[in-house]
């Protein structure tokens, strides 16, 4: 019999990817404290705490690839400092047992230079805060002796994609034709991937050897400013461009004294005041793959958050 694909969590890129292997004929296990996933006969939903290494070694049995798809519990570095590594050390020490690669969806934090474009070549040595944990996170998988391949992406869009910049802080007041309101700035360039191009690739990731522990590079559109991503949304459900304004940086830092949600935000505001470009054309070729087109892509946000009410 075919190996199984497991996956570990079923948010938005979880479910992508558990959607995408069993569409294209595979055995998926998603793994998940309440027993959520995509309903698929080709997927098994189990209830299985990952931070817990036996029930983590035997969900694993069978397996040969693992999407580690699971993020902290909340948006905080202190959280993530206290759950991510951990957590990242059990799943690499089960999957070794069980002969699996293990790849993970990586976020762009790590950069050291983020505001001079980002290529898979670039340096990665940011420190402190969220920034560092991942830098850390990073260096801790290359060093494991489970083969690993992280797929970096930027800022998600697409379906099942509700707490983002170009979630449910964008997209459902685009389609109310009310004004959004963004972060930072609604001109400056910014990188956004679509979450199944990132599925798409973490999947074809674990079929090229060739590829293991490395760094890789989501298939991303030319970066977009705030508010052309919002009137694409817009043009693909038929409606008039909407109005965006933007929160200054000074007004978020300074809401973040007594709000610990946008102190944690504020850490992040770099990426909204200058160019943040994410470049995935070397990855594209070495995997074979390209974005999903802009329209396309906004086309099936649209219907799903339409879905959703």
């Amino acid at each position: 019999m075919d190996a199984i694909k497991v996956v570990t969590g079923a948010g938005p890129v979880g479910w992508n990817v558990a959607t995408q292997l069993a569409q294209a004929g595979q055995r998926v296990r998603v793994l998940t404290r309440s027993g959520s996933g995509p309903d698929h006969e080709l997927i098994e939903r189990r209830r299985v705490d990952v931070s817990e290494p036996a029930a983590l070694s035997q969900a694993l049995e069978g397996a040969d690839a693992v999407f580690h798809c699971i993020h902290g519990s909340k948006y905080s570095a202190e959280a993530w400092r206290r759950e991510l590594p951990d957590a990242e050390q059990t799943v690499l020490a089960a999957a070794g047992g069980a002969g699996a690669v293990v790849v993970f969806p990586e976020s762009l934090y790590s950069y050291t230079t983020p505001e001079t474009g980002m290529v898979e070549t670039g340096p990665r040595d940011a420190q402190g805060g969220k920034r560092g944990i991942r830098t850390a996170l990073l260096a801790a998988r290359q060093a494991s002796a489970t083969p690993t391949v992280s797929v970096a992406a930027s800022d998600f869009f697409g379906p099942r994609v509700r707490t983002a910049h170009a979630g449910d802080r964008m997209v459902p007041l685009v389609l109310a034709g009310k004004r959004v309101q963004v972060v930072g700035s609604a001109t400056i360039p910014h990188s956004f991937t679509y979450v199944p191009d990132l599925a798409a690739a973490m999947i074809r990731a674990t079929e090229k050897p060739e590829l293991w522990n490395s760094v890789l590079h989501a298939p991303t559109n030319a970066p977009l400013t705030q508010r052309e991503l919002a009137t694409a949304f817009a043009t693909a459900a038929g409606l008039s461009a909407p109005k965006v304004s933007a929160i200054p940086g000074w007004v978020i830092k300074g809401l973040g004294i007594a709000l610990p949600d946008m102190r944690e935000l504020a850490e992040t505001l770099y990426q909204f005041q200058a160019p943040f470009i994410l470049d995935s054309t070397a990855s594209e070729q070495l995997l074979g793959l390209a974005p999903t087109p802009l329209p396309t892509a906004a086309g099936q946000t649209v219907q799903w958050w339409r879905s959703q009410g």
